[in-house]
C-alpha cells in the first residue's frame, strides 16, 4: 500500500482520534486515517501535536519529520520495534562481516551511478565514461569511483549553468537538500520496518549520523531526487525558498514509478523492497540488493 507524505506549513493542532490523526487548521477540522500516513513532515514553530498521536504514529511505523527555520528537515522520529523479528535481525546486521558490507557497498555505488549516468543520458550529455566506471567499481569502492563520477556527474548535469553541488550552496542546492530528506525518511522508516538498525551502515559510519545505513542505502535513489530539481530548475522560479508547489512536487517522487525487479513500482514500494532486500542480505538469505533497473 501507498502511504501518504503529509507536509504541515501553517499553524495546526494534530491530534488523534479513533485511530484518526485529526487535523485542527485555522476554521477547518479534517481527519486521515493513521494507517494511510507514511511520512509527517512538521514545519512550522505553531505546530502542536498531541502524545497520543506521537504513540499512534510510531505504532503504525510513521516517520516524523521537523524542520527547521529555513523549512529544510532536520530532525527524524522512527519506532524502535518495528518488527516482530527485530532482535534477531539486530544482531545479524550488527555481526556483519567486512566482505559482505564491501561487497554491498559496490553493488550500491555501481547502481547510483548507473543512475547518473541515465540523468546525463535524459539531457543527451555524453556519459559512457560513467557506464564504464560503474562497471569498474570493486569491492568496497577501494578505487572511490563514486567521488570520480560524482565530479563528472555534477559538472555536467547543470551544463548551462556554473553549478557546485554544496549542501550550504545556491540554489538548486536547497531543492536537492529538500528532495534527499524525503527519501532518506521514507528509507529509513523501512530500514525499520524490515527490522534494521538504520543507525549501523555499511560505509558511512559518522559518529554524528544517526541514519548512517538510511544514508547508504538511499544513494541509487538519488538520481530520481536529481531528475526532478533539473525539471523544476528548467522551468525557472527556483529561488532560496522553497515554495509550497515545490515541496508538493518533490513530495511527488516517493510515488513515481520505478523499475525494479523486472516490473513497475511506486518508488515508495520499491523502497520498501529494497530495504528487504537488505535485511536478506545481512541474514544470509540473499547476497544482492534490489534496486532500481536503470
Amino acid at each position: 500500500m501507498i502511504k501518504r507524505v503529509l507536509c504541515f506549513e501553517n499553524p495546526a493542532r494534530l491530534s488523534l482520534k479513533l485511530a484518526q490523526m485529526v487535523v485542527e487548521l485555522r476554521d477547518v477540522t479534517r481527519t486521515l486515517p493513521i494507517e494511510d500516513i507514511g511520512v509527517v513532515i512538521l514545519d512550522h514553530k505553531q505546530i502542536t501535536i498531541t502524545h497520543a498521536l506521537i504513540d499512534a504514529l510510531l505504532a503504525n511505523n510513521v516517520a516524523i519529520v521537523t524542520s527547521n527555520d529555513k523549512h529544510l528537515p532536520v530532525g527524524l522520529m522512527l519506532p524502535l520495534d518495528g518488527n516482530t523479528l527485530q532482535s534477531e535481525r539486530f544482531r545479524s546486521q550488527i555481526d556483519a562481516s567486512e566482505p559482505l558490507k564491501k561487497q554491498m557497498w559496490q553493488q550500491t555505488v555501481t547502481v547510483k551511478i548507473l543512475g547518473q549516468a541515465h540523468v546525463l543520458g535524459t539531457q543527451l550529455i555524453e556519459h559512457n565514461n560513467m557506464l564504464k566506471w560503474a562497471k569498474d567499481v570493486r569491492s568496497g569502492d577501494t578505487d572511490n569511483m563514486e567521488a570520480r563520477a560524482a565530479a563528472f556527474y555534477w559538472r555536467n548535469m547543470f551544463e548551462k549553468d556554473a553549478f557546485i553541488r554544496d549542501p550550504q550552496g545556491l540554489p538548486p542546492n536547497n531543492l536537492l537538500n529538500y528532495g534527499y530528506s524525503v527519501i532518506r525518511a521514507m528509507m529509513a522508516r523501512a530500514l525499520v520496518g524490515a527490522g534494521l538498525l538504520p543507525t549501523f551502515g555499511i560505509h558511512h559510519h559518522s559518529r554524528y549520523d544517526a541514519y548512517c545505513l538510511a544514508d547508504d542505502i538511499m544513494e541509487p535513489y538519488r538520481p530520481f531526487v536529481d531528475m526532478k530539481v533539473l525539471e523544476m530548475w528548467q522551468n525557472g522560479g527556483v529561488t532560496s525558498d522553497i515554495s509550497s508547489e515545490q515541496k508538493r512536487e518533490l513530495f511527488g517522487i516517493t510515488t513515481m514509478d520505478v523499475n525494479i525487479s523486472g516490473h513497475r513500482s511506486p518508488m515508495m514500494l520499491a523502497i520498501q523492497a529494497t530495504a528487504q532486500s537488505v535485511q536478506k542480505c545481512f541474514s544470509g538469505e540473499a547476497r544482492k540488493i534490489i534496486y532500481p533497473d536503470w
